[in-house]
């Protein structure tokens, strides 16, 4: 099963976009960002939310507890 810094990862490959932009548009800082894609930390339920709107996917599938994308 994949984590979140993985499944992460992925997401932001298909994105044309960056750290800065994405932690702006979620509303945290780039440093809390960083520390969550190099798992130093572990984002917050409402952070998860962001970041599962933001790459339109199930909170399932970027925490890797599935492999479907699709929210339901």
């Amino acid at each position: 099963m994949n984590s979140f810094a993985e499944r992460f990862a992925e997401l932001y490959k298909g994105k044309n976009s960056t750290y800065a932009a994405i932690a702006e548009k979620i509303g945290i800082s780039l440093r809390a960002l960083k520390y969550y894609v190099s798992g130093e930390r572990e984002p917050t339920l409402s952070t998860l939310i962001a970041l599962a709107d933001y790459f339109d996917v199930s909170l399932d599938y970027l925490v890797g507890r599935s492999d479907d994308p699709q929210r339901h």
